[in-house]
């Protein structure tokens, strides 16, 4: 990243001073070049069209649960989960005793069990049984905006990459949140301080994490009084950012930097 800057004129972020206060103004000054948010780009609320007449499993699923009683659960394509990792979110799941809808990726050599090939103990002994009922595990595809969008979903677990955490705002889900590599800790720690989502306690000598702290983190989001607050304080977030004036003033702004580059 710092090799590229040096060789750009300025650099245009997917972000916001509304979400990243100071953090643009940082950036200029650590790089001496311009540092231009382009807003957070959420995605449409509307999101328009049908399923082509074939609604996906798990959005059928969703219609079927009550409303706001279901956290989705979804780590990315590239944080990279153990097995071991998954038997602990998978029994922090259980634990928690929630409503859950879980778009699981699994992790390389594995494959999906439900369609008879080998899984190799990918969650554990009973699970899908255990939780039949309130909770679906997906290996395929799962339309997250769709997904986060439905009126069943509460709360979103995730590992808190930028793209999936802008998708939460469009939504005003608060977030249980498991961060793994790169600016996800980061985008986590800041959540945190806006009050608008919960982390997975991890060891502090080896950065592993347990079912019971899934558990907690989970119960605190979706259970606990504390849930309460940050769903508050995430539809407040979801509110500000769907200011598309505001947010259409961060794109043209990205347009006329580019028009002085060009022009200069």
């Amino acid at each position: 990243m710092w090799q590229i800057n040096e060789r750009c004129r300025l650099a245009i972020y997917r972000s916001c001073d509304e979400v990243e206060p100071g953090m643009l103004a940082l950036l200029t000054d650590l790089f001496q070049k311009p540092s231009i948010p382009a807003g957070v780009l959420l995605p449409s609320p509307d999101l328009g069209g049908d399923d082509g007449g074939v609604r996906p499993d798990v959005l059928r699923w969703l219609d079927d649960q009550p409303p706001k009683s279901v956290i989705y659960v979804a780590l990315g394509s590239e944080a990279p989960v153990t097995l071991k990792n998954l038997h602990e979110l998978a029994l922090g799941l259980e634990l928690a005793g929630v409503r859950f809808l879980w778009a699981l990726r699994l992790p390389g050599g594995t494959s999906d069990s439900r369609t008879g090939a080998d899984d190799r103990g990918v969650l554990p002994d009973g699970f899908e049984e255990r939780t039949r009922g309130r909770g679906m595990v997906e290996t395929g595809w799962v339309p997250q905006v769709k997904a986060l969008a439905h009126g069943a979903v509460a709360a979103f677990l995730t590992h808190c990459g930028w793209g999936s955490t802008v998708e939460s705002f469009a939504f005003g889900h608060p977030l249980v949140m498991l961060p793994f590599v790169v600016d996800q800790p980061l985008v986590a720690r800041t959540m945190a301080e806006k009050g608008v989502g919960v982390e997975v306690a991890r060891d502090e000598t080896d950065g592993s994490f347990d079912r019971d702290g899934v558990a907690a983190a989970v119960r605190r989001v979706m259970v606990d009084d504390e849930g309460k607050v940050l769903a508050s304080n995430a539809k407040k977030l979801q509110e500000v950012l769907a200011d598309q004036e505001r947010q259409e003033r961060y794109i043209d702004d990205v347009v006329e930097h580019l028009r002085r580059c060009k022009d200069e």
